[in-house]
């Protein structure tokens, strides 16, 4: 086993603060088996209770229930003996690794998000427990990022196994903007021109506890505050299909109006999903510099230094102020721009950022 998979456990497990006597729940497919394995290593060392499932968002078994399902003309339910075993549970590891990334290409897309509505409540469950979200780099993700599977490895660990506390002060600078910010406006060229209030809400400073890696700072907009236009001019993947050139028009903080350069139905059914999924949850700004490619990888590419990022769909409850309305919704899909060229962040009118530089770091 390459060493640098137990030092991936580590963190994980730290992540999570797995201890004596906890249930985990691994959500993991085969290509993963390695991290699971160190991963169980580490539970025995612990004394905590480890079991694994498949997870539910890609891979042959989950391709292959949803299609027979939609055959099938079913119904999605809730399912109650998995949300049984998540509420027993006290912490979480999901593990994205990919065999295919294509897989759930010719699943479609509204089956897809039928099924995540009814397991929105099991990922409500999870998300109030102790959880982190990784990558165990796969050949298929390496071809995805076209990149050799020994570099994207590297790409990986690089990015995972790092001074988190250095990166943790960095982004310390943008939390106490956001905190101390009420409006907050996106720039960029011509397609783009968007604001929206975070009075209230907080802004969390993400370095390696849910998304592992982290390098993010992102808060959550007032639902009904969002205004203006946004091009996503950089690519969606999901359920295994790319979108393209996604954009969205907002008036009182819904969208009205929206299109896409391709697979323009996967957008259409990600937005459909819900009343809530057509509003923002989330409002996040890339800092970790040693993320530099794009490598169609939303946990990746959202951490990019001089991107930003916005969810459609649940806000977190962490990022909402108590005297505010948190967005709830079967969804959470983060689309990015690229904030490198022509562009600006501003909050309550004064530039942090342009052109993909931090006014702190000039």
């Amino acid at each position: 086993m390459d060493p640098r998979i137990r030092e991936h456990a580590q963190v994980l497990a730290d992540a999570i603060d797995l201890d004596g006597g906890d249930n985990l729940v691994i959500k993991a497919e085969p290509a993963a088996d390695d991290l699971v394995v160190a991963l169980y290593e580490l539970a025995g060392d612990r004394g905590a209770h480890p079991v694994t499932l498949r997870t539910n968002r890609s891979g042959r078994a989950i391709r292959g229930y949803l299609r027979s399902a939609d055959q099938a003309d079913v119904e999605f339910e809730t399912p109650g003996h998995e949300q049984a075993l998540v509420e027993e549970a006290d912490c979480h590891v999901v593990i994205r690794a990919n065999a295919n990334v294509t897989e759930m290409d010719d699943v479609d897309s509204d089956t897809t998000a039928e099924y995540q509505q009814a397991h929105s409540p099991i990922l409500n469950e999870r998300l109030s427990d102790r959880w982190t979200l990784t990558q165990h780099p796969t050949p298929a993700n390496a071809q995805l990022a076209e990149m050799s599977t020994e570099a994207y490895e590297n790409f990986v660990y690089d990015a995972v196994l790092k001074d988190w506390d250095a990166q943790e002060e960095f982004q310390e600078h943008m939390v106490e903007i956001l905190e101390d910010g009420a409006e907050v406006r996106i720039v960029s060229g011509e397609t783009t021109d968007v604001t929206m209030s975070i009075a209230g809400n907080h802004a969390l400073n993400d370095t390696n506890v849910h998304n592992i890696p982290g390098g993010e700072v992102f808060t959550a907009p007032v639902p009904d505050s969002v205004e203006g236009e946004v091009l996503f001019d950089k690519p969606v993947y999901q359920n295994g299909r790319e979108v393209l050139g996604a954009r969205l028009v907002f008036e009182d903080g819904e969208v009205v109006e929206y299109d896409a350069e391709k697979n323009a139905e996967v957008l259409e059914s990600i937005l459909e999903t819900d009343p809530g999924a057509k509003r923002l949850g989330e409002l996040g700004i890339g800092m970790n510099r040693d993320i530099d490619q794009f490598t169609y990888n939303m946990l990746f590419d959202e951490k990019m230094g001089d991107t930003v990022h916005m969810a459609v769909g649940r806000a977190y409850e962490e990022t909402v102020g108590e005297d505010n309305t948190q967005n709830q919704s079967a969804q959470h899909v983060d689309m990015i721009v690229d904030m490198s060229e022509d562009s600006r962040i501003e909050v309550d009118g004064d530039v942090v950022q342009e052109d993909g530089v931090f006014r702190f770091e000039e």
